[in-house]
């Protein structure tokens, strides 16, 4: 029986497992039970106590992520910090990062996220996580109803200068052609336009079925790549310098017409108040089903540092 997801993680400590407080013994553990059989019954686990390390963490994460992915097309800033393994998304402190599902707007996308904690924020920087389930229940009819078809994303990559990510960062590569392949894979559309720069549509559904759950979840990206989310003031400095069709990422219903910006704020907002915060100390370590459960930011005040990997 699948645990609701209500009152956060699933928490493994060192005394709940009988081993010792190490990643040593973390892996001890790790290794005796079936992973995924854990996580299809409560969609995230923290581990806490183990005294897990950025160096460290690469004794324990084999375990935990089989198959380690790359971040390609991803649409976030983040550093590379070692083999498939990143910062969290590198947004400005002061605000939140709303409700998503890794890559969820891609062709195919990550089944398991790995968070570690190698230095919590002075204050706030909780990490929030929401069943999409419930936050597909909890929209309103008219939403639910609008988005049925689906959407389109629309993204322009500059070729080394200009606003937002470059082609060359977003693919993880320089070369066009290994670019060209992996969006005709994936479905998308595109055009290199003057001054090397890439534009590429692609239409998605705007939810998805949980492979073991059978549950239809909420599985888009609209509000964090709508224009409505930054506000108003930011959308206004934006429109003066750049023109639409040069966003860096921007959204429309599948059938190209535009989503009126309250849709996209009842989408962010009703994500963000049903979200149950995950609040981080040193060494934690957070296992996430990317497709049961949406995950954000909250704002935070200090010093942050949250390393986080993804796996099929």
């Amino acid at each position: 029986m699948r645990k609701p997801h209500s009152s956060g993680p699933q928490e493994i400590t060192p005394e709940s497992a009988a081993v010792q407080g190490s990643v040593e013994g973390l892996a001890e553990w790790i290794s005796s039970v079936n992973v995924q059989e854990l996580l299809d019954s409560h969609q995230a686990v923290l581990f806490r106590g183990f005294d897990v390390t950025e160096v460290s963490l690469t004794e324990v994460m084999p375990l935990l992520l089989p198959e380690r992915l790359a971040y390609v097309h991803g649409n976030t800033p983040r550093t590379r910090v070692a083999e498939n393994v990143y910062t969290s998304t590198e947004y400005p402190p002061e605000y939140d990062i709303s409700m998503h599902s890794e890559l969820s707007y891609a062709r195919s996308w990550p089944s398991r996220l790995l968070f570690s904690c190698v230095q919590p924020a002075a204050t706030g920087g909780a990490t929030p996580l929401l069943s999409g389930a419930a936050w597909l229940a909890a929209l309103s009819d008219r939403i639910r109803d609008a988005f049925a078809g689906g959407v389109c994303y629309q993204q322009y990559l500059h070729g080394g200068r200009g606003l937002g990510k470059s082609w060359q960062a977003t693919f993880e590569t320089d070369d066009l052609a290994k670019v060209e392949e992996f969006l005709s894979v994936s479905g998308a559309s595109w055009e290199w336009t003057s001054g090397n720069a890439l534009r590429t549509r692609q239409v998605r559904p705007s939810t998805t079925v949980h492979p073991v759950t059978h549950e239809d979840v909420w599985f888009n990206q609209a509000d964090q790549w709508h224009p409505a989310s930054l506000g108003e003031e930011t959308m206004r400095e934006l429109a003066s310098i750049v023109p639409a069709d040069e966003l860096p990422q921007s959204v429309t219903f599948a059938d190209g017409s535009p989503i009126p910006d309250e849709y996209v704020l009842e989408i962010r907002d009703t994500g963000l108040e049903l979200a149950v915060d995950v609040a981080w100390q040193r060494g934690d370590i957070l296992l996430v089903d990317n497709v049961a459960l949406a995950h954000g930011r909250r704002s935070f005040t200090g010093s942050r540092r949250v390393l986080v990997a993804m796996s099929r």
